[in-house]
């Protein structure tokens, strides 16, 4: 019961986040260069997002051994948590900026804006920005939803809800006139950061052989323990923090930050493979390289729990907070 509620949870948290990024793009879209084409290219993508749960997601659960199945997925589950957790603990404590929609909304309207005007009723760049917006923020809410359902075979429940946070967020954002910032998206981020942490160390472990005390409730033991590490490091950057250092709401990029164009293939494959990049390895190889040191202590002490469940926590906190101080040198742009 435990484990169902905190995945139910986790899911429509992460969900909601990336449903507000998504909104953003459409509605800039929608707004500019006309709502049929902002709708069709939403529309796609959610179409293109569909297939890839039932390919994915069912040959998933009962095909792949569950063991081996749990290993990959923590480990998914551990890169993406740790990249959430990272930014928002350095949101929280003013070392980096704010994620601010009505800025991104802002600057995409005037990127769209500058664009020649559609013909005919349609307008392919107003097609791709909501077509890419969609399709970008829906693959990790896939991966969050195969993951998670996957892994607990409960892949109609993590659907459930990320069809429910999508359609939250979707009333919120038309309720509050495209003010996006009434979501509290860093906020959701920084508890989704934590709870999908915790979910990877645990399927890592519970994949590789080893046994949690306590079994499922020793999710929950792992996200109040992950929560008491982040406020503390929070606190702590924030009292050594400079005062020119502290950051201030800014817009962001918009999608991959390059300028809006009609060549809508070359577009989307380019950000679709950056996507990738970025969520594997990006500016942050640490995470990648930490997650990879998890897995392998996980393997190879797994017949030894007392050596092995210290082990996995002392290097996933290690590399957390490694990170999040490696964030600390980097330019806004490289860590957006």
């Amino acid at each position: 019961m435990t484990s169902t509620l905190l995945l139910a949870l986790a899911v429509f948290g992460a969900c909601a986040v990336e449903s507000v990024e998504a909104l953003t793009l459409v509605l800039a879209a929608g707004s500019t260069r006309g709502w049929r084409s902002a709708f069709e290219g939403a529309a796609a993508a959610l179409a293109v997002l569909t297939v890839l749960v039932a390919v994915v997601g069912v040959p998933l659960i009962h095909y792949v051994p569950l063991d081996a199945l749990r290993v990959v997925i923590g480990a998914l589950l551990l890169v993406l948590g740790l990249s959430w957790l990272r930014k928002a603990t350095l949101r929280a404590s003013g070392r980096k900026a704010l994620h601010d929609e009505d800025a991104i909304y802002r600057r995409t309207v005037a990127d769209l804006a500058a664009t020649p005007p559609p013909i005919g009723g349609r307008s392919a760049v107003g097609f791709a920005v909501a077509f890419k917006g969609v399709l970008l923020e829906g693959t990790e809410v896939v991966l969050i939803v195969v993951s998670l359902g996957a892994s607990d075979h409960r892949l109609g429940l993590a659907s459930a809800m990320a069809a429910a946070a999508a359609v939250v967020v979707t009333a919120v954002g038309v309720m509050v006139a495209r003010q996006l910032r009434e979501v509290p998206e860093n906020t959701l981020k920084f508890g989704v950061g934590i709870m999908l942490t915790s979910f990877g160390v645990f399927w890592v472990g519970e994949g590789a052989g080893l046994r949690w005390p306590g079994r499922d409730a020793a999710i929950l033991v792992l996200i109040l323990g992950y929560l008491l590490l982040s406020v503390i490091l929070v606190r702590w950057l924030r009292a050594t923090a400079p005062g020119e250092d502290r950051a201030s709401p800014t817009s962001g990029p918009v999608g991959d930050g390059s300028p809006v164009s009609s060549s809508t293939v070359r577009r989307v494959i380019e950000a679709f493979g950056r996507f990738w990049w970025e969520f594997f390895i990006g500016d942050t190889p640490e995470i990648f390289l930490g997650t990879l040191l998890v897995l392998g202590a996980a393997l190879a002490w797994r017949h030894q729990r007392l050596v092995a469940i210290p082990l996995v926590l002392l290097l996933t906190l290690v590399t957390f907070a490694g990170s999040t101080f490696h964030g600390l040198h980097k330019r806004p742009a490289d860590d957006a």
